[in-house]
């Protein structure tokens, strides 16, 4: 007896799932894509270090997020569409999404200006774990479990070890308390843009979207900014090429992945792993700017290394769970 082949008489046999397509998928979840936004912008600093002596720092990140902002937002299909598809608090949300993010230049550049690059970085970086952990846990995402708050704790040790390396044994090393709340401003900032797309996109909203929209309303914002410093820097071909390269990479490409990344991927432990970011501005220090790093500061990056390490292997889980259950070991209701 023939048994009838219902695929071909009900519907149309779907295409089979290549390779390309498993590789492309696997690479869109999970921790790899927010890794690979933190190496993009790891090196933001040294691709700004390359700008004419000209140009005001906080002119280069806000030039930069405007241009990549609205690319982001021409580039989304569903970004016009996505005010209509929210509700009113997701508007409300959204909406304050865009204020963080063009708060995060808004205070970084100034920061990094009077409390120095290693400082700052270290301060925005190093918090942001921790707003974000703090935020999720106010607003009832979930309780921090015990392996994320050791591998983050071992990711800002190891950060601060690696940035603030060559300045340990500096006694005559300051602290400009002003500068050190704008970075906390910055960390803050990051944390609490960073949650609220997460949350929009865990929603159900497509990422490019949120992104998009997210962004292209801070590069509206911060543009006044770009508009009323000396912008004769942008007509110069370093200027222009630096300003691109920021846009392109920096704030497009590393956002579009980012979002990809917060489908599948707890904000507290995305924050955590773009502490990335430092190390691979410290090891593209060594390599195009020739500098050198001190004991501490290497003993920083294999601390870092083992944090990032702890946070991203994967846990034996129940074949019935899936990746639900390693995210609920991240971040849970039950676990501190």
């Amino acid at each position: 007896m023939t048994v009838p082949n219902r695929t071909s008489s009900l519907a149309p046999a779907r295409p089979a799932t290549t390779g390309s397509d498993r590789s492309r998928t696997r690479f869109l979840s999970g921790s790899a894509p927010i890794l690979t936004s933190a190496v993009l912008w790891g090196t933001t600093g040294t691709a700004s270090s390359l700008a004419p002596a000209s140009a005001p720092s906080v002119a280069i990140g806000c030039a930069g997020l405007t241009v990549g902002g609205i690319l982001l937002l021409l580039t989304s299909r569903s970004a016009r569409s996505l005010p209509t598809a929210l509700t009113r608090p997701e508007r409300w949300l959204l909406t304050l999404g865009a204020i963080a993010v063009a708060g995060y230049p808004v205070t970084f550049y100034p920061a990094v200006t009077r409390a120095g690059v290693a400082v700052a970085t270290v301060i925005a970086l190093g918090s942001a774990p921790v707003f974000a952990g703090l935020l999720a846990w106010a607003t009832g995402q979930g309780r921090p479990t015990s392996r994320w708050t050791a591998s983050t704790a071992l990711a800002v040790l190891g950060c601060t070890l690696l940035v603030l390396g060559p300045t340990l044994t500096d006694d005559s090393a300051t602290m400009d308390l002003a500068g050190a709340a704008l970075a906390a401003g910055a960390g803050l900032s990051y944390a609490g843009y960073a949650l609220i797309s997460g949350r929009l996109i865990t929603r159900g909203h497509p990422s490019s979207a949120v992104m998009g929209t997210m962004f292209g309303a801070a590069g509206v914002l911060v543009l006044p900014i770009v508009l009323l410093t000396d912008m004769h820097w942008l007509a110069t071909t370093r200027g222009a090429t630096v300003a691109a390269y920021l846009a392109l990479f920096t704030v497009y490409l590393a956002y579009r992945l980012f979002g990809y990344g917060l489908r599948s991927t707890p904000v507290s432990v995305a924050t955590s792993l773009t502490l990335a970011e430092p190390a691979v501005a410290a090891v593209l220090g060594i390599i195009v700017l020739g500098e050198r790093l001190p004991t501490a500061s290497w003993c920083g990056l294999a601390t870092l290394a083992t944090g990032l390490l702890v946070l991203t292997t994967p846990s034996e889980v129940p074949p019935r769970c899936g990746g639900r259950c390693q995210r609920v070991r991240w971040f849970s209701r039950e676990e501190v």
